[in-house]
This record gives C-alpha cells, sequence and structure tokens, in this order.
C-alpha cells in the first residue's frame, strides 16, 4: 500500500469555519477523505476525537499534514509529544507544506520556535481576558449574582471556555453566576454537540 497523506483542521469555537484549513490541505495533497477536524476545542485540550482519528489513520511512511503547528498544539510540550510520536512510528509530520525533520538540527530548531510562539499566542490570549475581568470587576460590572444566563450569554460563556480556556471560577465571576450554573452550560454545549454529529 503507497503512502498516504492523512490532514488534520482544527477551529476554537463552534462559530470558525474550516473551509480555509481544508482548501490549503487539498492543496497540500490530501484526498478530503482523508481530512480529521475538531470543532469547538482548542489546541490545549488533549481530548480532541478528530486529532486521536487522525494520528490512528496514520502508518508507516505516511504524512501528517497541518496547515499550522498551532491547529496540532499550543503549547510546547504537547506539539514535541504529537512529534515524537508520528517519529516514532515512520509517519512524516508536514506542517505547511514543509516535512519536519526530527534529525535535522535547522529543522528542530524552526518547530521549537514555532511551537513557542503558539504557545506564547494561547498565554497572551489568557492574560488579557484576565486584564480585562480585572478592569471589569474594577468598573462595577460584575457584580450581583444573575441566577440564570440568556442564551446569548451562555453561548458567550461557551465560546471563552473553548477558546481560551477559561477555569469554571473564571466564567463564575465574568458572568456572575455560580459554577454550577457554568458547568450546567458548558453540558448543555456538549450535549448539543454530540445531538449535532449523530
Amino acid at each position: 500500500m503507497s503512502p498516504l497523506k492523512v490532514g488534520y483542521a482544527r477551529v476554537s469555537t463552534d462559530e470558525q469555519d474550516l473551509t480555509a484549513q481544508r482548501d490549503e490541505l487539498a492543496a497540500f495533497g490530501v484526498d478530503p477523505k482523508r481530512i480529521y477536524v475538531d470543532h469547538g476545542l482548542t489546541g490545549r485540550n488533549a481530548d480532541r476525537e478528530g486529532l486521536r482519528q487522525a494520528l490512528a489513520a496514520c502508518r508507516d511512511g505516511d504524512t501528517f499534514v497541518v496547515t499550522k503547528l498551532d491547529r496540532l498544539a499550543r503549547s510546547v510540550r504537547d506539539a514535541h509529544q504529537i512529534a515524537d510520536d508520528l517519529a516514532a512510528r515512520e509517519v512524516k509530520l508536514s506542517i505547511a507544506g514543509s516535512v519536519y525533520d526530527p534529525t535535522d538540527p535547522m529543522g528542530k530548531l524552526l518547530f521549537n520556535v514555532l511551537a513557542m510562539v503558539a504557545e506564547f499566542e494561547a498565554d497572551l490570549i489568557r492574560a488579557r481576558t484576565r486584564e480585562g475581568m480585572k478592569v471589569a470587576k474594577a468598573k462595577g460590572r460584575l457584580r450581583g449574582k444573575s441566577p440564570k444566563l440568556t442564551p446569548r450569554q451562555e453561548a458567550h460563556l461557551v465560546q471563552l471556555h473553548a477558546a481560551d480556556e477559561h477555569t469554571v471560577g473564571e466564567l463564575a465571576e465574568l458572568f456572575s453566576v455560580g459554577r454550577s450554573t457554568v458547568y450546567r452550560a458548558l453540558q448543555r454545549a456538549e450535549r448539543g454537540r454530540e445531538n449535532a454529529l449523530q
């Protein structure tokens, strides 16, 4: 069986579109039937069904293709873990059309830089969000405990959780609700995603 190209695409929120990534993967020679995706999951979420399926689909000699390293992982440790796993199985890793060679010193340097940038960007988003929460709290916008969220607020909460990996406590404070309200909102969103896939 000849080597294949297996593609992986990811977006952090359900509202984002995967079309651009799918088109790029196709341009890199990936058959659309061999593109695996994750919707509404961050790169720091290790429990990604699409990623698991994509990695499982790779065989010795195949090439695992992503458009950018931050689509694959948002931390240096996770990026290395995935790359090392692929290398151990003799699966090539292609990032934006360039095949990563773990034995090449320059290739290793570039990979490390890309992984660090991806992690830095994720940390920056979290820091900015926390800063915004502090400003809002100082202005009195986080006072009061509303017992329920409007559908719009709930959608926003779920989006923030998916995109920025806020803790439940941070989301509870931001929306002035109890942790149980946040848990219920996230559970409803998860059930909605599962129903949409059925």
